[in-house]
């Protein structure tokens, strides 16, 4: 085989590698072209010279070659010549065979339909990292050549054993799919297992981990039952990736569970957030929402630390952004947050979630938004396919670049039957000693219209003559005595003006006050008592339904 008419035929990267041979050894010959006789021989008139390529043996060369070279030609691909490597890795192959037959590894590798274009093309074509059947991984680079005699043209496949490279590729996906499993584990664990469900909401929530690698985010929500009907809702996001962020996020949602407890409103959750997250991790900043649901208001009232809005479709279907009012994420500090209140009336339905859910890198953030306002205007049916259908018309798949969290509420509008299990009642409480008893004899009335058993009745009833005599007691007008009812629970509350919160304790024998709330608390399932707006308290407490 002329070498030389060959390479001239080669394009591109290996023709200026021929020529490159070629130059070496013009310029390293004497001008008599003959070689010199010793290494260490002085020239002074030329530099000296090495054999000319076409003087080597090129068949013995790519014998020797460790990589698999394999000559085909002609539109069926004949062999033309295998080198050693080649026959070694899977047996040695007769010339003048087609590939098809005897070339069955490049058939199984899906070769040679590649044969083919590089032959149309004659353009070079590389398959990088294939598993032949021999068990070792290759990458096979097929040259178009001219061959002497041979109009037809062929081709040159150069195949590099590549096993310790894929091998070790393998192993690093693997031990990042480890990773990443372990990272969604934690992440997953940090989130509440089973949402809490209250009486007069419907709740669902999603949580789909971003990307593929082990830098799951810190995306989290959680729903908080604040007792007295009332129901706590957050959702928040640390900035950053991996475990770090994921630790972050686990210790602010235990944090929110704790201050939730104290029956705050909003605003203040966030302020005592605010001083943690500068605690936890100066560098990490996050954003939250923590809301209020208190089926007597009918209002969503809520606060936010630097996330997105709420986002609320009526009864009639249309949908309200709660924009107002937003302070700087947590950690930040420097800032008083202010509560602000969205409707949340029966029928309506509330979703809060995190910016994977509406960012994008090609489109501006306020897009991504009013795209979810327009998935939400049309989505009916339960919380969980409302969240199923969002997380569709956002595009988020498996394979989703970021965390996308995602919490939707009901406030189901109630009729007929299950509208007689959720009923409502309020006595206004002018003071003076006439009080107590219209209070007693209200709720007795009102528990035996609602046909509540005679063992419930009478604990109704005591309970709500205990509220009240400590309302009279240690409060101030104006009161208020409110009976509700849902379909697990009893629930009495007293307000009045003042804003000293009751606390239990052990009653001496000597001691004409301290027994009452000790008695509500004996009877009841449940009690607490909380600030109200107008600078007042309320005191409640809830019987379990048989």
């Amino acid at each position: 085989m002329n070498f030389t008419r060959w390479s001239a035929r080669l394009p591109g990267t290996q023709r200026r590698a021929a020529a490159r041979t070629e130059h070496t050894v013009s310029t390293d010959r004497r001008g008599d072209g003959s070689v010199p006789a010793a290494r260490g021989e002085r020239l002074t008139d030329d530099p000296p010279s090495v054999p000319a390529v076409d003087d080597l043996p090129v068949r013995e060369v790519l014998d020797r070659v460790p990589a698999l070279v394999a000559l085909v030609h002609g539109p069926d691909h004949r062999i033309a010549y295998v080198n050693d490597a080649y026959a070694a890795a899977f047996g040695t192959r007769p010339v003048g065979e087609p590939a098809c037959e005897a070339l069955p590894e490049l058939d199984r590798l899906g070769l040679l339909p590649l044969l083919d274009q590089v032959l149309r093309s004659s353009k070079p074509r590389t398959v990088k990292s294939r598993k032949a059947p021999d068990g070792r991984s290759y990458t096979f680079t097929c040259t178009p050549v001219d061959l002497p005699d041979d109009a037809a043209g062929g081709v040159l496949v150069f195949a590099t054993d590549v096993t310790d490279h894929a091998e070790a590729a393998e192993r690093l996906r693997a031990s990042e799919r480890e990773q990443r499993e372990t990272a969604v584990t934690l992440q997953r664990s940090l989130l509440p297992q089973e949402l809490e469900q209250p009486d007069d909401l419907r709740i669902a929530a999603t949580y789909q981990p971003g990307g593929t690698e082990a830098a799951v985010g810190g995306d989290w929500y959680d729903v908080i039952t604040l007792g007295g009907g009332r129901t706590a809702l957050v959702i928040g996001d640390v900035m950053g990736r991996g475990v770090r962020a994921a630790a972050v996020m686990g210790q602010l949602r235990t944090a929110v569970r704790a201050y939730a407890r104290l029956d705050l409103p909003p605003h203040e959750v966030l302020q005592l957030l605010d001083g943690l997250a500068a605690e936890i991790d100066a560098n990490q900043i996050a954003t939250c929402v923590y809301a209020v649901h208190d089926p007597n208001e009918g209002r969503l009232v809520y606060a936010s630390a630097g996330h997105l809005p709420i986002l609320v479709r009526d009864e009639n279907g249309d949908v309200l952004r709660a924009d107002e009012p937003t302070g700087p994420p947590l950690g930040t500090g420097g800032w008083i947050h202010t509560s602000g209140s969205v409707p949340l009336a029966p029928g309506s339905t509330a979703v809060l979630y995190t910016d994977g859910l509406v960012e994008r890198r090609d489109a501006d953030l306020d897009e991504g938004i009013a795209a979810l306002e327009n998935a939400l205007a049309g989505a009916t049916g339960t919380p969980q396919v409302i969240c199923d259908r969002l997380l569709r018309s956002a595009g988020v798949t498996a394979g989703h670049d970021d965390d996308v969290a995602v919490l939707v509420l009901q406030h189901p509008a109630r009729t007929g039957p299950d509208g007689e299990l959720f009923r409502n009642a309020a006595l206004e409480l002018l003071g003076g000693v006439e009080a107590a008893p219209r209070a007693r004899a209200f709720a007795s009335g009102v528990l035996t219209s609602w046909r509540f058993p005679p063992e419930l009745h009478d604990l109704g009833v005591l309970a709500a003559s205990e509220l009240v005599a400590n309302s009279l007691q240690h409060g101030t007008p104006p009161m208020r005595l409110r009976l509700r009812r849902t379909d697990r629970r009893l629930i009495i509350e007293v307000t009045d003006g003042d804003d000293h919160l009751p606390r239990r304790r052990r009653a001496e024998p000597a001691d004409e006050a301290g027994r009452g709330i000790a008695i509500v608390a004996t009877i009841a399932a449940g009690w607490g008592s909380r600030r109200t707006p107008g600078g007042g308290k309320a005191v409640w407490c809830e019987f379990t339904l048989p």
